[in-house]
């Protein structure tokens, strides 16, 4: 299976740029430029890296996610929202032990689960929300000029 650079960073836990810096670097085995886009093998679900000679360890993702990706709808925030006529983004992102994400919109790569649980509520009390496993990329946009 080959990916993109933005789903590389995506399973390896970095950002974007540091992707391109390891490609430009060329520790990204099997990596290609094909059309002007990077393609990018995935072995046992991950992007296989060459470790530096010198520097610091990396900091990206060795081993596959195994907590599932948790997508609600942040109801203070709509609130709010609503109260001072905003326009934050109210979608929470949780992927695994990562710090939460908020945006406007979202789009998942794959297959996920909608869940209502309303006597087992989620740590943040959220009764209804979206799983989505690990491996499956979740694409998450901020809009500066949001209009309805």
């Amino acid at each position: 299976m080959l990916i993109g650079t933005k789903e590389a960073a995506s399973l390896l836990g970095i950002c974007c740029q540091r992707v391109r810096q390891l490609l430009k670097q060329g520790r990204i085995i099997g990596a290609q430029k094909i059309a002007g886009f990077w393609q990018i093998p995935v072995e046992n679900g991950m992007p296989q890296i060459i470790d530096a000679t010198k520097g610091p360890e990396g900091k990206w993702r060795k081993r596959m996610r195994k907590a599932l990706t948790i997508i609600h709808i942040d109801s203070r925030k709509l609130k709010s929202n609503r109260e001072k006529q905003e326009k934050e983004p109210i979608i929470l992102v949780r992927e695994g032990s990562r710090p939460p994400t908020h945006c406007h919109e979202i789009e998942i790569n794959g297959p996920c689960r909608l869940v209502y649980r309303p006597n087992h509520p989620i740590s943040s009390g959220a009764v209804l929300w979206i799983e989505v496993e690990p491996n499956i990329h979740v694409n998450k946009k901020v809009f500066t000029q949001v209009a309805y």
